[in-house]
């Protein structure tokens, strides 16, 4: 195993352990979203509430992310991130507990989806600003694809297994079985030996702590280069979840089982790249290189989706472009992770979060405005040309400087000085 092997960061006793926690919790995660649908679809046949879900789910990241990145700056993140797996896995069986009792209704799945998605948002910066602290420097970037792996391997597991359960056992057990898998991750989390900290900052008012992150980004051009890629990476790659199911069911027609297959093709892509592609890159190209290739690949999959009407070619598309959004993805926090400083990662995470999702928010709105306007296809091909458009202007915007940081904690290039002190 090398160093710039997908699996180096396995080696480390305590991220593995970690690793293979979130694997399984997030496997079941995927599987308890297969089988919270399948309720709501039971309850209600409104389409709006059904696709209120995803909404629920993803507004606690606007409302609370950059609060929970101060909290995971000021308090200790191991047992925050204990205290939050905990809240959500008393969310899921709350939510398998009013399904025993048949007291579920549609208002109240959204109000668990909600509770698991505040716990989500708690969860992100706090997570996030831990890996950094598990795994050395040189093991980084195999972590960042590492957590996409988990990711992709739960997208492409979770709903299967949701699908096999949800019809053997009943969607309750399901949601029970998910609360027990936050479980597993509170004891890895416990287990994990956490390093000292280098110094003791003085206290920050909490509200005051947002106006650091302000001031920090005001002075520190580099990370404002990786916010600024971020952004617009996120605003174009927002037309793959807007526009492909609208391809999918309206224009090849679709089942709804092999829509499912759709997005699994994408994951199958991502895993494929992180495990034979990714790491032989690493070693010969660039960061921006290979955020502007994967980009590029993107872009191609953008403008061959907008022709191909076979289901299987478009499946095979759907695998590059999960592999392009995957590389180019990890990339970029890899970039981040090197960009911030350690005494405020919580924060300037949350601010990596919400810049993207509200990126991911602003694009989807634009992309599905401009299928309604012109038909998805052309949206798709206008997507391409923008985003390819993006690439071009965005060439002064590099990332190559990440690389070149001596550590995490000095921020080298766009290191200022901290205004706590």
């Amino acid at each position: 195993m090398t160093k710039s092997s997908t699996w180096t960061a396995l080696k480390n006793p305590a991220f593995r352990k970690l690793w293979f926690a979130t694997v399984i919790s997030g496997t079941c995660v995927a599987a308890h979203d297969t089988a919270a649908t399948w309720s709501m679809s039971l309850l209600t046949a409104s389409p709006l509430l059904i696709s209120l879900m995803s909404t629920v789910a993803s507004l606690p990241f606007f409302l609370f992310i950059l609060p929970a990145g101060a909290l995971a700056d000021k308090v200790d993140r191991q047992r925050l991130v204990c205290a939050i797996n905990l809240w959500l896995a008393a969310s899921a069986v709350g939510l398998a507990v009013l399904g025993w009792f048949h007291l579920l209704n549609p208002y109240l799945i959204l109000v668990c989806v909600f509770f698991i998605g505040v716990g989500f948002a708690f969860s992100a910066p706090a997570w996030t600003s831990i890996v950094p602290q598990v795994v050395s420097d040189t093991e980084l970037p195999s972590a960042v694809l590492l957590g996409g792996l988990q990711f992709n391997l739960a997208g492409i597991i979770g709903p299967a297994l949701g699908g096999l359960l949800v019809p053997l056992v009943g969607a309750n057990s399901v949601f029970a079985l998910n609360g027990a898998c936050f479980l597993l991750v509170v004891l890895a989390a416990w287990q994990w030996k956490q390093p000292k900290e280098r110094a003791k900052l003085p206290p920050e008012r909490f509200f005051k702590s947002f106006g650091t992150v302000v001031h920090y980004v005001r002075c520190a051009p580099g990370l404002q280069v990786v916010l600024a890629r971020s952004f617009l990476f996120s605003l174009f790659i927002s037309a793959i979840p807007a526009l492909i199911p609208v391809v999918g069911l309206k224009v090849l027609h679709l089942s709804p089982s092999n829509l499912g297959l759709l997005f699994t093709s994408m994951g199958t892509g991502s895993v494929l790249g992180v495990v034979f592609i990714f790491p032989w890159l690493r070693t010969r190209f660039s960061p921006d290189s290979l955020t502007f290739s994967a980009n590029l690949l993107i872009v191609i999959a953008y403008v061959m989706m907008s022709f191909v009407r076979q289901t299987e070619a478009f499946l095979i598309v759907a695998a590059l472009a999960g592999m392009g959004w995957t590389l180019s993805a990890s990339e970029l926090w890899v970039a981040a992770q090197r960009a911030v400083p350690s005494w405020a990662r919580g924060r300037m995470n949350a601010t990596v979060i919400m810049i993207s999702q509200g990126a991911i928010v602003l694009g989807g709105a634009i992309w599905g405005l401009a299928a309604a306007m012109t038909g998805a296809t052309c949206a798709l091909f206008g997507a391409a040309i923008l985003f390819l458009v993006s690439l071009l202007l965005a060439g002064r915007l590099s990332i190559n400087f990440t690389r070149n940081l001596g550590g995490r904690d000095s921020g080298a290039y766009l290191e200022v000085s901290n205004p706590q002190r």
